[in-house]
């Protein structure tokens, strides 16, 4: 009786345990990672260095007096656009005129004088024909007539100086550019001798950009410099607009402490984007590459190891190839291999992919239709 209750007690037991594993269902599979795919391909890409200048202007100028006397009149406005030859400053011109009559006056008495020996010369001449005077008193009054023309000339040359000051008190523009802050002020004495600058002007338009580029570039630059080279450049930190110039000056020597070469870009600069002293960055465009292999930026991956991109097959799982990038543009990686044009990489969602993980594709409905649901950067509205 005791043995046919125990067997029926492990029947019992053995049913239920055979019900509760009847019961457990298996572990769901990992849900699949979305992830935004764009294929490798093959495209023609610039050769571009890239660098970081400064404007500079093509043509400077210290505006300073050439003369003393008291600064009267400024007849532009700081930051103006000014002509050449346009006037500027107005100092007081009373001493020059004084100073021009004056020398006008000394002329006017020498030349008297002068035409006063020439007559004598005259009539000792005709005296010393008939030995009237000595052969002495001629020559005495012939020096005297040759003294006088030299005075005359000095005289002169006294006129034009006194002109050439009467001018200076006028000071006009010596280039056109863009006037910056006026340094003296009205009423002020400004003295030539001592460097006083008045204002300094800064041609804008056409303008400079210096920029320094690794000297390993110096011979392909140097073979490519009479191919006009196009240089593109945008306020650093402000990517939204760039002005195109034209390479014009490469330095012919190569700075020993940083490692770089000298080279000017000249830009027409008619919107005055360009401002002197200001930092740009600057693209130099050397070649364009042809047929090269493309993958986004972003599909690549940076590591201890090198660089990968991870790529997604026909069965949607994702894997990981190591690739080797050759260089880089603003967008766009340029691969030496390790993918195909055709291939699928990911640009959006790496960070939780493994080896072999299956992946959703962002924007593709069942069956590997595009989602009409989730738009697209065709469907979006700038």
């Amino acid at each position: 009786m005791i043995r046919s209750d125990v067997t029926c007690a492990f029947t019992v037991f053995s049913l239920c345990a055979l019900i509760a594993a009847c019961g457990k269902t298996a572990a769901p599979p990992p849900p699949a990672i979305p992830v935004t795919l764009t294929p490798v391909r093959r495209a023609d890409v610039p050769l571009l260095i890239r660098a970081t200048g400064t404007v500079e202007p093509i043509r400077t100028a210290a505006v300073q007096s050439q003369v003393n006397a008291q600064l009267l009149h400024v007849r532009f406005t700081e930051g103006d656009d000014v002509r050449e030859r346009q006037v500027l400053f107005e100092l007081d011109a009373r001493p020059f005129e004084a100073a021009l009559g004056q020398a006008q006056a000394v002329l006017s008495r020498d030349r008297a004088q002068w035409e006063n020996a020439q007559h004598d010369v005259q009539r000792y001449s005709a005296l010393a024909s008939k030995e009237y005077i000595t052969q002495q008193q001629l020559d005495q009054a012939k020096a005297t007539a040759g003294a006088l023309v030299g005075t005359l000339r000095a005289d002169s040359a006294a006129i034009d100086q006194a002109k050439l000051n009467l001018q200076y008190a006028t000071i006009r523009a010596p280039i056109s550019g863009r006037a910056g802050s006026v340094l003296v002020k009205e009423g002020n004495q400004v003295r030539s001798s001592a460097g006083q600058t008045l204002v300094v002007i800064n041609q804008i338009s056409p303008i400079l950009l210096r920029f320094p580029v690794p000297a390993a570039y110096f011979d392909v630059v140097r073979h490519r410099a009479n191919q006009l080279l196009e240089v593109a450049a945008t306020p650093v930190g402000d990517s939204t607009h760039a002005e195109k110039g034209l390479l014009v000056f490469l330095d012919n020597a190569v700075d020993s402490l940083t490692g770089t070469v000298t080279l000017k870009a000249n830009f027409p600069n008619k919107t005055g984007a360009l401002w002197p002293g200001a930092l740009e960055a600057v693209s130099l465009q050397l070649d364009v590459e042809k047929n090269v292999l493309v993958v986004p930026q972003s599909a690549v991956q940076n590591g201890q190891s090198g660089s990968a991109v991870w790529i997604v097959d026909s069965a949607k799982k994702a894997h990981v190839v190591k690739v080797t990038v050759l260089r880089s543009t603003d967008s766009l990686a340029v691969l030496a291999g390790g993918v195909t044009p055709g291939q699928r990489v990911v640009t959006d969602g790496q960070l939780r992919l493994t080896e072999g993980v299956t992946v959703t594709i962002r924007g593709e409905g069942p069956g590997g239709a595009r989602d009409s649901s989730t738009p697209t950067a065709r469907d979006k509205t700038p």
